[in-house]
């Protein structure tokens, strides 16, 4: 595994892991179908690291890997504070293009599918609605949006009133201090936390310092999607996953549900089945 560090305008470093693929190659290379490289965002506080497993999984599969870290996360520096101003634009719109430049630069002749585990997921829909034609395609584990609504019962009003708890500390304290509370998503920008609450409530990805809208231009991506839940997830049940499907009327969408308990992070280390099944969904592109 080689590691690229990218340096961000605010003077942050983000990390990305590169992972060749190994082994025999199972699907024909031609110039018409060049090797698939996926690109993996990680869930809301979960370092890159973690995905390392999953990653050399997909590679021993014949898929060249990368592994992009959040800025503010794992091995990113320095950690969130009062002065960390970015959130779901900064990360689609800065962070991204420079992530998928080291992509680039190192496996030219793959086509980029990115694979985004929970709120990778939401980000990955925004960047590609960004760049448009692009991407080979998107898959989505355990992803979902977190708007109130898409939840049962009432674990709805529950997300809808903690999102904006977590929001309201956040702005008070300039920051997110999740690393000192267990299962709080990590230490992260106000900003960020700002524009995940925004969309728990309405629904609606509308960053802040958004240059496009979103919601049109998500609503015109016609790339191939696969989208897998796990059973066991709290934090994105089925109504959360068809929530961002349903921004996407024009995809080409394919839907797996796990029926083994992994939950929303227990697949990252029992990861088999999961990569059974991207392998088949890109076998049939």
């Amino acid at each position: 595994m080689e590691t690229v560090p990218i340096q961000m305008p605010d003077g942050s470093t983000v990390p990305v892991r590169l992972i060749p693929a190994v082994g025999e190659h199972r699907h024909p290379v031609t110039p018409d179908t060049p090797r698939p490289v996926l690109v993996i965002v990680p869930g809301l506080g979960v370092p890159a690291e973690y995905y390392s497993t999953f990653g050399t999984g997909l590679a021993k599969r014949g898929f060249d890997v990368a592994i992009g870290e959040l800025r503010g996360n794992g091995a990113s520096t320095p950690k969130p504070s009062s002065a960390s101003t970015f959130g779901y634009h900064e990360l689609v719109s800065v962070d991204f293009p420079a992530i998928f430049q080291v992509v680039r630069d190192r496996f030219p002749a793959s086509t980029p599918y990115l694979v985004g585990h929970s709120m990778g997921g939401q980000l990955a829909v925004m960047y590609a609605a960004r760049i448009r034609g692009r991407l080979g395609g998107l898959v989505f584990i355990a992803s979902g949006t977190p708007y109130h609504r898409g939840y049962p019962g009432l674990s709805g009003p529950g997300i809808l009133m903690g999102t904006a708890a977590i929001s309201l500390t956040a702005n008070l304290a300039g920051f997110w201090p999740g690393d000192k509370i267990s299962g709080g998503f990590g230490r992260q920008s106000k900003v960020l936390i700002a524009d995940w609450a925004r969309l728990a409530r309405t629904g609606r990805f509308v960053p802040v310092g958004a240059d496009i809208d979103y919601e049109e231009r998500i609503a015109r991506l016609k790339l191939p999607v696969l989208s897998i839940t796990m059973t066991g997830d709290d934090l994105t049940p089925p109504g959360s996953a068809e929530h961002l499907l349903e921004k996407l009327p024009q995809a080409e969408v394919t839907q797996w549900h796990q029926p083994e308990p992994l939950g929303h992070n227990g697949w990252i280390q029992q990861s088999g089945s999961t990569i059974d099944q991207i392998e088949k969904w890109l076998r049939d592109r």
